[in-house]
């Protein structure tokens, strides 16, 4: 089944072209981005397996504009890999926020893209963008099947204790204020495949992952399954990200907006889109950037690189103690899949739990690599995450049993 999987953000469509044979056997025919969406400089760069990569420059108004480049750049009779867009036989979505509307996947229908807009004010930086996603393709393919795979889906096995927050109850059956954490996905596919790699049986397990990009969370799992997670009610919440704070004591947000006078929205920019890595170091939110000024001395660079490693450690020994211990500890996404001296800075802190690092084995980027030592009380491990494949997989089931 040849399968497109979409990640829509606020301004770009990640996507990737799969031919699946079944859950393990799989073709990538082509991946790509489209990126600045709405910006006077648009580009999509569209990488087709066995061919050379493609990038074109060109204004990108909107997110149906980027879904019809993106097709178009799939049957481009010289750098396509598709005949026609008929080929295509079913779409796969990513969707930040399902709220406790979805515990899986699901087939898109009237009532799906309903409670997808209702969650729109629990990620609202991320529903609104998905839903263009699927607008655009439904406008363009209208008649082939779309599925939806929510981020917060895998977290739905939080005990009612871990996800509640000490609110009145009634906000809680009024308005569905919990803990529904993020990047459930990554945390899903990591933790299975990291028990394989690791040769631990994940139904007789204790695993902490740590998701570590541009957005941030932790999460701990017990014999396969969510039992906590460091982000909350939106993706704000839990540790310093590239633009977003992390826990700040609530008091500090009014007392911020009275005395700069701002406006409700106003503070969420702040918190979301003006904070974390760039908030502390006043010049970018992009972490290579700040490895680069840190290691040229940048203090407030390297307070950065301080807090991040500061916040892994202290999630990892809460969930410890939540879990009462750990067998594998696993690093992913962008920086916790590339930067061998954050996960250096972490693990030289977790000689309480017996675990030693192999120096030479964590200098690994992007490719999975057991980087604790043979002697290491816990396993740590370095697994590159695969939402898009998780994605596929969950797809093609749906699909194929609609069609049976």
């Amino acid at each position: 089944m040849i399968i497109l999987v979409i990640n829509c953000g606020s301004s770009s469509i990640k996507y990737q072209l799969l031919d699946m044979k079944n859950d393990d056997v799989y073709d990538i025919l082509a991946k790509g981005l489209v990126e600045k969406i709405s910006l006077p400089e648009g580009c999509i760069t569209h990488k087709p397996t066995g061919k050379e990569t493609v990038v074109r420059e060109l204004p990108i108004p909107d997110h149906k504009l980027g879904m019809k480049l993106v097709l178009e750049a799939l049957v481009d009779p010289e750098h396509g890999v598709l005949k026609s867009f008929q080929d295509i036989e079913a779409v796969g979505h990513r969707i930040v926020q399902g709220a406790d509307f979805f515990s899986g996947s699901a087939l898109v229908d009237d009532d799906v893209l309903r409670k997808i807009e209702i969650c729109c004010d629990f990620a609202p930086l991320h529903n609104p963008a998905h839903l263009l996603g699927i607008h655009a393709i439904s406008e363009v393919l209208p008649d082939v099947p779309q599925v939806v795979t929510f981020d917060t889906a895998f977290h739905q096995t939080m005990p009612e204790y871990a996800y509640m927050y000490a609110l009145p109850y009634e906000y809680y059956t009024k308005y569905r204020v919990r803990r529904y954490g993020a990047h459930g996905t990554s945390h899903q596919y990591v933790s299975r495949r990291g028990a394989q790699v690791a040769g631990i049986d994940l139904e007789h397990s204790k695993i902490i992952t740590c998701h570590i990009g541009n957005g941030s969370s932790v999460t701990a799992i017990l014999n396969g399954k969510c039992i906590d997670t460091s982000m909350g009610f939106t993706p704000l919440e839990g540790m310093i990200m590239g633009t977003r704070c992390g826990n700040v004591d609530c008091n500090v947000i009014p007392y911020i907006m009275k005395k700069e006078h701002l406006t409700p929205d106003e503070m969420t920019t702040v918190m979301n889109k003006k904070s974390g890595f760039l908030g502390l170091s006043g010049v970018s939110s992009d972490a290579r950037d700040l490895d680069r000024l840190a290691a040229a001395g940048d203090a407030r660079a390297k307070l950065v690189f301080k807090k991040l490693s500061y916040d892994i450690i202290k999630l990892i020994g809460s969930y410890v103690a939540a879990l009462d211990g750990v067998d594998l500890i696993i690093f992913t996404a962008g920086i916790g899949e590339h930067n061998s001296r954050l996960r250096r800075r972490v693990c030289e802190n977790l000689s309480y739990l017996g675990v030693k690092l192999d120096y030479e084995a964590n200098m690994a980027s992007g490719e999975e690599a057991i980087i604790s030592a043979p002697d290491s009380k816990v396993t740590v491990a370095l697994i590159p995450t695969d939402e898009e494949l998780v994605i596929a997989r969950d797809t093609m089931h749906i699909v194929s049993a609609i069609e049976e």
